[in-house]
């Protein structure tokens, strides 16, 4: 039996289960990249837009599906059997009715969002509501318990399968469809695996007393991921409904380009983050310097690398998407600064989570939506996706930020500790903001611009590792038992 405090053991395990998450989301990541670009092309800006209606009707429903009970699977301190049961049933009826309402109404909501063709799209990708609904379980379980291996081969599966079949029917001339049925088709897959792989049996049932507790956790976070959605995506809803389907085509193409780093940096972290740091619960002291810890690597690898993209934004576009997107490296220089907040703003959120602050996060994200939404209206028209994109961003800095920071002050985590981290890396990310930019206007050839900008950035990451190697050799020995993070 181990003897290792038991800080150390759930630091070893989430290292290890962040080291599967960063591995799965970079290969995930790279190896589609090549076929999303032929995707792209192969479909053109008006067909990736159909497209992109039928994703934000599902990111829509997806953010509050399962009702927020799912996540009680990760907090809760006994066997989570006890509750799956119930969770299963609470998450499987709510998606149900869910799938029903978006088949029906998906012709009134393809109009809204600016093309009614893409009807039959959001009818296919609205299955997957259904899917999801059947296991949200499965997966919180797997993420509570750091099963990372297994979630690395079923988004591998999924990644290349939904990826692979949709270029192959993008290639015999089925446009939008061609995409909703890869991903339809590699949900269903990826389910499979999930109910394979998790540790406790799939079973349905009913306790009204864990309901009611369900609930009270469940509710206020559904809400605060309906607000948090809005907030996030409303600015694709205007882009969809004021400016069409092609317009909303070129926003979607460089919001999926300044969430690369996302995806790398912080999309593997949220796997783990969760419930490590609800292991540490009991130990608030430390539990806010692990924070601030996290909080500082990660600002080295992905605030440079976002404002790399944004700087580099011109070259970026046409070097890998071709002269007919050009119009989507207006909204990318916006977009790409704003992820390097996003991925600040995702690990806060996960933070005030396992805090017991879903309350908190709700007020948060309702303040960026009610500020941000009419100065959207207000810019689409006369400054089109590029003005949105610039709210976006600007609400973000002045608003979110703020309000992230007071709150995680309210839970403990000292304002100093939180500018001492991000600090140096912002100071450096702005340096090659400048760098990438001044490069794009020099150097003619996009690839070579792209390519420097690049090269610059990976310089700039390498030297603030370097800076944190401290931090950096704390965690790597907490992961191999040779300590505990303090």
């Amino acid at each position: 039996m181990s003897t290792d405090p038991p800080e150390t053991s759930v630091t070893q395990r989430a290292s290890r289960a962040f080291g599967w998450s960063f591995g799965n989301t970079v290969v995930s990541r790279l190896g589609t990249l090549a076929i999303g670009i032929v995707l792209a092309r192969v479909l053109g800006p008006e067909e990736f837009g159909i497209f992109a209606i039928a994703t934000v009707t599902l990111l829509a429903v997806l953010s509050f599906n399962e009702l927020g009970v799912s996540l009680a699977i990760i907090r809760w301190r006994d066997d989570p059997a006890k509750i799956a049961p119930t969770v299963n049933t609470i998450a499987v009826i709510s998606s149900a009715l869910l799938t029903a309402i978006v088949i029906v109404g998906a012709p009134a909501i393809s109009t809204a969002l600016g093309d009614v063709r893409a009807t039959p799209v959001v009818q296919v990708l609205g299955a997957s509501i259904l899917l999801n609904g059947f296991v949200a379980t499965s997966a919180a379980v797997l993420q509570r318990e750091f099963r990372q291996k297994e979630r690395t081969i079923a988004d591998q599966v999924n990644t290349w399968l939904g990826a692979g079949l949709s270029l192959v029917l993008a290639l015999l001339g089925w446009g939008a469809m061609s995409l909703a049925i890869g991903r339809l088709v590699a949900t269903i897959v990826f389910g499979i695996l999930l109910l394979h792989w998790s540790p406790v049996p799939y079973r349905f049932g009913w306790d009204p007393v864990i309901v009611r507790r369900l609930l009270r956790f469940g509710l206020p976070l559904a809400a605060a991921s309906i607000v948090v959605f809005a907030s996030g995506y409303a600015d694709q809803v205007v882009v969809g409904s004021l400016l069409g389907a092609q317009a909303l085509g070129f926003y979607v193409l460089a919001f999926n380009l300044a969430s690369w780093p996302v995806s790398i940096f912080s999309s593997p972290l949220r796997a783990v983050a969760p419930a490590a740091f609800s292991a540490l619960k009991s130990e608030p002291e430390r539990m806010s310097r692990n924070f601030t810890r996290v909080l500082a690597i990660l600002s080295c690898v992905s605030v440079p690398a976002c404002l790399a993209i944004s700087g580099a934004a011109e070259p970026v576009v046409a070097f890998v998407y071709g002269e007919s997107w050009m119009p989507a490296a207006a909204p990318l220089l916006w977009l790409a600064a704003f992820a390097a907040l996003k991925i600040w703003f995702e690990l806060s959120y996960d933070y005030l989570v396992v805090a017991g602050r879903s309350s908190t996060l709700l007020i948060i994200q309702a303040c960026s939506f009610a500020a941000a939404l009419p100065l959207m209206l207000l810019v689409a028209e006369p400054y089109g996706v590029a003005g949105i994109a610039a709210v976006q961003c600007a609400a973000g800095l002045v608003i979110v930020a703020p309000l992230y920071v007071m709150s995680l002050r309210g839970i403990g985590v000292r304002v100093a500790a939180m500018v001492r981290a991000v600090a140096v890396p912002l100071a450096a990310g702005l340096a090659t903001w400048v760098v990438a930019w001044l490069l794009a206007r020099v150097l003619d050839v996009p690839f070579i611009a792209a390519a420097a900008s690049g090269v610059f950035a990976v310089l700039v990451i390498a030297a603030l590792c370097w800076w944190q190697r401290a931090d950096i050799r704390l965690l790597r020995a907490a992961a191999s038992r040779k300590g505990a993070v303090a």
